[in-house]
């Protein structure tokens, strides 16, 4: 009996080393959101360029639009920056930024410096409405329809590839879905 107790740290070790084994072959973009499909959560938010002035979730309704979690802190959302403001050059949709746990002045500071793809930019200083969207971290982007449902949730940066390979054609088959529906 002696000898089988000794054996229970090496069952255990052996567990849970099945299981992160099994960990380094998940792919972080293809997360689960429970949101899918959902309206997003209401909220009510500053604009991250005027304080005072609050935003909730019906200023987000209307055109299919993309929903992007960002950060001055995170290095991945300095990558996907300059793909953003190409995108908002080329007016597909609505590009709406969640300014997530950062500061104000340095998020100013920097939209100014490298340029502002955002229509609208809400300020989530405490991370709560990341927090209900199920943020895993920045750079996170949902595509949302006219009528304010999430209707895919992408994790990581997004540049040429993942746009045309994936957020792009159900952009369009969203819009297209809008039109029918008589929105913008």
């Amino acid at each position: 009996m002696k000898k089988l107790v000794l054996f229970i740290p090496l069952a255990l070790f052996m567990v849970m080393g099945i299981f992160l084994y099994q960990g380094l072959f998940l792919n972080p973009q293809k997360l689960d959101s429970a949101l899918e499909g959902k309206p997003i959560p209401a909220f009510q938010l500053e604009r991250l360029e005027t304080p005072g002035e609050m935003l909730t979730e019906a200023d987000l309704k209307g055109q299919v639009s993309l929903l992007n979690v960002w950060a001055t802190w995170c290095p991945a959302c300095k990558y996907e920056h300059p793909f953003l403001t190409m995108l908002s050059r080329r007016n597909i949709m609505p590009i709406y930024g969640i300014n997530y746990r950062d500061e104000r002045a340095l998020a100013i500071k920097e939209l100014r410096r490298e340029g502002d793809p955002y229509t609208i930019n809400l300020y989530d200083k405490d991370g709560r409405l990341g927090l209900d969207l199920g943020v895993y971290g920045a750079p996170e982007t949902f595509i949302v329809d006219h009528n304010g449902i999430i209707r895919f949730r992408y994790a990581g940066p997004i540049d040429q590839n993942i746009w045309t390979e994936t957020l792009y054609p159900m952009v369009q088959q969203l819009q297209a879905e809008a039109k029918a529906d008589g929105a913008a």
